[in-house]
C-alpha cells in the first residue's frame, strides 16, 4: 500500500497475505452492495450524480493511499500513485470494459459483437469533465508546482461538476424493467422508503470500505512483496489496481449485461474525475499540514513527465469520446500504449510524443469533419436546458 513495502519481511508478508481470505469476499460483496444502491439512485438523481456519488465511495481505497504517502512528503511516490491511478483507469479499465461487453455482453441492436459503447446525452457532462481539469494540469505541469490555490480551483471545478449533475433529472421509471432483484425491489417502496433505503446501502458500503481499505490493501501488499515486487511499481500500479478494485468490480458487473455497458464506462469516467481534481487537491493539503505550513509541492524532471504523459493519455481518450462512443479500435489502442508504458517504463518520454501525434490527427480529422464533437454540443444542450434554465426560473 506504501512506501514501508520494500521493509516487509517475508514472514510478515505472507502472514499479511492470509487476510486476503476475508478481505476480498468482504470488497467484493461491498462493491455489488454500493452497485445495487447506484442502480436504484439513478431513478432518484440524475444516472451521473448517481455514479459520482458511487465513483466517490469506490475510490476510498485509492485517497487513503495517496493521503497516508502525501502525509509522509515523499513527492515521488505521490506522483507516482497519481499518475498511475489515472493511466489505469484509462489504459486498462476502458478498454476492459469495452472487451467485456463485447465478449460477455452479447451482439448490439445492429448485430454487431465489437460494435460501439454509445453514451447517453447526460453523459455529455462527464466527457467534458474529464478534459477540462487534465487541460489546467497543463499549467501545473508548465511552472512544476501544485499549489494550495490550484487544489482550490481542482476542487471548486468538482463542486461545480456536482452541481450540473444535480441539475440533471434522475432516469425515467419506465427503464427499470431490466433491474437486477434487489435495485428493482427498492423502487417498489414509496419514494420516501427509496431514499431512505439507498442512503443507507451507500452510507453501509462506504463505512465497510473505508474499514476494509487498510487491511485488504496491506493484505494485497503481502502478496506483492513474496513476489518482489518493487516499491515504485507498487506504489504506481499495483496500489492503484488493489484500491480502485471496487469501481471495476461494479463497472465490470454492469457491463457484462451489454445493455449497461455505457454506465459501466461513465462509472470509470467518474473515477478519473475525481483523480484529476479532488485526490491531487487532497494531496497538496495533506502535505501543507504534515509539514506544519502552507507548502508547494514542486516536481522534478522525471515526475513531470510522469504528468505530462498522463496528461496526453487523457487527452486522447477525451478526444476518443467526443463522438459519444467508444468504438473497438480506440479501446485496442488505449490499451497498446497503456501496455507499451508498463513494460518499457523507460520509453515514456516517447510514449508522451506518441500519445500527442494521435491527439494532433484526431484534432486534424475533425478539422476535416472526419470526427464528430457531438459531446460539446449535447453539454450544450444539458447546460441550457438543466442548469441555467433552473437558474433562471428562480429569478
Amino acid at each position: 500500500m506504501h512506501p514501508k513495502v520494500a521493509s516487509l519481511g517475508k514472514a510478515a508478508a505472507k502472514k499479511k497475505a492470509l487476510a486476503a481470505t476475508w478481505t476480498f469476499p468482504t470488497v467484493v460483496a461491498t462493491a455489488l452492495l454500493i452497485a445495487w444502491a447506484a442502480e436504484a439512485a439513478q431513478f432518484l438523481v440524475s444516472q451521473g450524480l448517481a455514479l459520482a456519488l458511487l465513483a466517490w465511495l469506490q475510490t476510498l481505497p485509492e485517497f487513503m493511499v495517496e493521503a497516508v504517502i502525501a502525509w509522509e512528503q515523499k513527492v515521488h511516490l505521490m506522483v507516482a500513485n497519481l499518475t498511475g491511478s489515472i493511466r489505469l483507469l484509462i489504459g486498462l479499465g476502458w478498454p476492459m470494459i469495452f472487451f467485456t461487453k463485447a465478449l460477455l455482453g452479447g451482439k448490439n441492436l445492429n448485430g454487431k459483437r465489437f460494435g460501439p459503447i454509445v453514451l447517453m446525452s447526460e453523459h455529455s457532462v462527464e466527457v467534458i469533465g474529464v478534459f477540462l481539469p487534465s487541460l489546467y494540469f497543463l499549467i501545473i505541469f508548465a511552472k512544476g508546482t501544485l499549489t494550495l490555490f490550484d487544489a482550490l480551483l481542482l476542487f471548486g471545478f468538482y463542486v461545480y461538476y456536482l452541481y450540473i449533475l444535480y441539475r440533471i433529472p434522475p432516469v425515467e421509471e419506465e427503464g427499470a424493467e431490466d433491474l437486477p432483484w434487489v435495485p428493482a425491489k427498492i423502487l417498489t417502496l414509496s419514494k420516501r422508503n427509496q431514499v431512505i433505503t439507498v442512503a443507507a446501502m451507500f452510507l453501509a458500503g462506504g463505512v465497510v470500505l473505508l474499514l476494509v481499505a487498510s487491511p485488504f490493501l496491506h493484505s494485497m501488499m503481502g502478496l506483492a512483496v513474496t513476489l518482489g515486487v518493487s516499491e515504485f511499481v507498487f506504489v504506481q500500479w499495483v496500489a492503484p489496481f488493489l484500491s480502485e478494485f471496487p469501481e471495476k468490480l461494479s463497472a465490470f458487473y454492469w457491463a457484462r449485461t451489454g445493455k449497461k455497458a455505457s454506465m459501466a464506462m461513465i462509472n470509470l469516467v467518474s473515477s478519473v474525475i475525481n483523480q484529476w481534481t479532488v485526490l491531487p487537491a487532497m494531496m497538496v493539503v495533506v502535505y501543507s499540514v504534515s509539514r506544519g505550513e502552507v507548502s508547494t509541492v514542486v516536481f522534478d524532471h522525471h515526475q513531470r513527465v510522469e504528468i505530462l504523459l498522463t496528461i496526453a493519455q487523457s487527452f486522447l481518450a477525451s478526444v476518443f469520446l467526443l463522438n459519444m462512443k467508444m468504438e473497438w479500435f480506440e479501446a485496442v489502442l488505449l490499451f497498446l500504449l497503456w501496455f507499451v508504458q508498463f513494460v518499457l517504463p523507460h520509453t515514456r518520454e516517447e510514449m508522451v510524443v506518441v500519445y500527442f501525434l494521435f491527439v494532433g490527427f484526431e484534432v486534424l480529422r475533425m478539422f476535416r469533419g472526419k470526427r464528430s464533437v457531438v459531446a460539446v454540443r449535447k453539454f450544450g444542450e444539458q447546460y441550457r436546458n438543466h442548469v441555467r434554465k433552473k437558474g433562471n426560473d428562480r429569478e
